[in-house]
C-alpha cells in the first residue's frame, strides 16, 4: 500500500517544522551559554583584580608593621643603652 502524496507532504512539513524548532532551541541554548560564559569571565576578572588589590594592601600593611617593629626595637635598644649608661 503506497502512502498518498498528501500524507507524505504533511509528514515532511511536520518534520521540517520540528527541525526548525529544534534549531531555534539549540541557538537559544547556545546564546544563553555564551552569556553565562561571558558573565563568568567578567566575574573572574573582577575577582582576580580584587585579590591582587588585597595582596598589595596586605603587603603594604606587613611592610608598615615591620617598619614599626624595627623602629620599636631600635627605641628599646636605645633606652636600654641610656639606662646602662646612667648606671655606669
Amino acid at each position: 500500500m503506497a502512502s498518498s502524496p498528501n500524507a507524505r507532504n504533511r509528514a515532511q512539513s511536520h518534520f521540517k517544522s520540528s527541525e526548525q524548532r529544534e534549531d531555534a532551541i539549540r541557538a537559544e541554548v547556545e546564546k544563553e551559554r555564551a552569556a553565562v560564559d561571558a558573565k563568568t569571565a567578567r566575574l573572574k576578572t573582577l575577582r582576580l583584580a580584587k585579590e591582587a588589590e588585597d595582596k598589595v594592601e596586605a603587603d603594604r600593611l606587613a611592610a608598615e608593621k615591620a617598619k614599626v617593629a624595627a623602629n620599636s626595637a631600635i627605641g628599646t635598644r636605645k633606652s636600654a643603652a641610656k639606662a646602662a649608661h646612667r648606671q655606669g
